[in-house]
């Protein structure tokens, strides 16, 4: 079956792979229909590598998947054929100490979507561990419900942040991540404002209902601050930017591994910060979301490509020529 394979940095090519059978005990198989292409398969597009995460050999693409049950597993319940669901990509080992308490994101045995060596969902189907597999709320696309993974990161974002109702919150960066924070930050009951330098970006989020800003507008504090930029600069801002007692949480990924923080500041406005590592159990979260804010959501769902389009999307990417907030690749 048909799939988009990651040869080696800029070069996609789409490849036959092999069926991948019948479901297990547990398992489903499922049709994938919708994939978000996500900064991190850009990015091991352009590079071939993300950190430690090296492609050494020719990976399937593609981790924020939706699409429909074609075959139920024994001992599955819950879920039928033909239910429109979204898959969860990490897959961890269930046995460790993180798996047990439930924070199973940070397990070091997780098999994620599209990570080397793993391959990923930019497949016809694939065969998927039923307890990762989330049905979708009824009459969700399978172009929404895939959202359902970045909805995920904002959601897990918010819960390390411990909003209170009332909450004046500053996301840095208005990339999916970004908004989507927003957004949960405001159907939490916070006041949130988006910040970042593409006056483009700063739109879309607007056209959204968020309250937008460009970074050089900023002229007070907020009781917190999310920073999903990933630029190596706004970790120290976002200890500017944070009241006293304030929390700071780091989400975007940095393209280096040290950063400047204002340690004296820290301790004595008692800054706290912390860190979001993808999510654990945040799915039927995400996908309820999805379903509340599905009308607001149209702006950044604008740009949609099939299978054959996609390697000319990653490279018209690189090369700076798509402007949409999110892409989405339709697989049939």
């Amino acid at each position: 079956m048909k799939a988009v394979v990651l040869e080696k940095a800029r070069k996609i090519t789409i490849d036959e792979r092999p069926d991948p059978g019948r479901p297990g005990p547990f398992e489903v198989r499922v049709k994938i229909g919708s994939v978000g292409v996500c900064g991190s398969d850009v990015h091991y597009y352009a590079h071939g590598r993300i950190g430690d995460f090296i492609v050494e050999a020719p990976m399937i693409l593609g981790h924020e998947a939706a699409g429909v049950i074609e075959e139920i597993g024994d001992g599955v319940t819950g879920l039928s054929i033909g239910d429109v669901v979204a898959l969860e990509p990490g897959i961890p080992c269930g046995t460790c100490h993180y798996c047990k308490i439930g924070r199973y994101n940070l397990c070091e045995d997780v098999q994620f979507f599209a990570t080397p060596p793993v391959d990923g969902a930019l497949i016809e189907s694939v065969v998927h561990p039923a307890s990762f597999t989330y049905k979708a709320p009824k009459g969700m696309t399978e172009d929404l419900a895939c959202l359902a993974e970045p909805m995920s990161v904002a959601v897990s974002a918010i819960r390390r942040a411990k909003l209170t109702m009332g909450e004046e919150v500053l996301v840095v960066g208005a990339g999916p991540i970004g908004v989507f924070t927003a957004l949960v930050a405001e159907m939490s009951g916070a006041n949130p404002t988006v910040v970042d330098v593409s006056r483009e970006r700063l739109d879309i989020a607007r056209q959204m209902g968020i309250l937008s800003v460009h970074h050089s507008e900023i002229d007070r504090q907020f009781d917190v601050v999310i920073e999903c930029s990933g630029a190596d600069n706004m970790v120290l801002r976002a200890c500017e930017l944070v009241r006293a007692g304030g929390t700071v949480v780091l989400v975007g990924l940095h393209r280096t591994d040290r950063v400047e923080i204002p340690v004296f500041k820290t301790i004595t406005r008692e800054l706290n910060i912390v860190g979001v590592h993808r999510y654990a159990n945040t799915y039927p979260a995400a996908l309820s979301l999805l379903k509340r804010a599905e009308d607001r959501l149209q702006p950044m769902m604008s740009s949609f490509v099939t299978i054959d389009q996609v390697a000319d999307h990653f490279e018209n990417v690189v090369e700076g020529h798509v402007s949409s907030l999110k892409t989405i690749v339709r697989m049939r």
